[in-house]
């Protein structure tokens, strides 16, 4: 009777073995897909960052090209007044050399 307990208790323990075993790999493959999903998720907010950080990038640069722009409309603008003047003075000029011709007949 002491045999038959003890290979019943053997059996039982092997039983018990081969379930635990079971059940710890479950929850190995369990924790590989957590682990697996919190690295695609650290890998989104990574991407999620830099995106941001790069949209920010894009604001800036436009942000400072948009004042560049209106930099050159205001010097274009004074060109055009600096052009008006000289072609006055060129006009002048046409003006004079008639008066200086006059002057000397």
């Amino acid at each position: 009777m002491a045999s038959a307990t003890s290979s019943s208790a053997r059996h039982l323990f092997d039983e018990s073995k081969k379930r635990l075993c079971a059940r710890v790999g479950e929850n190995a493959n369990n924790l590989g897909s957590v682990a697996r999903q919190v690295v695609r998720g650290s890998k989104s907010n990574e991407i999620m960052h830099q995106t941001l950080k790069n949209f920010t990038q894009v604001d800036v640069v436009s942000d400072y090209s948009h004042q560049n722009l209106q930099k050159m409309t205001l010097i274009l603008q004074h060109v055009g007044y600096q052009y008006d003047v000289m072609q006055d003075s060129v006009n002048h000029l046409d003006y004079l050399k008639e008066q200086v011709t006059a002057m000397e007949r």
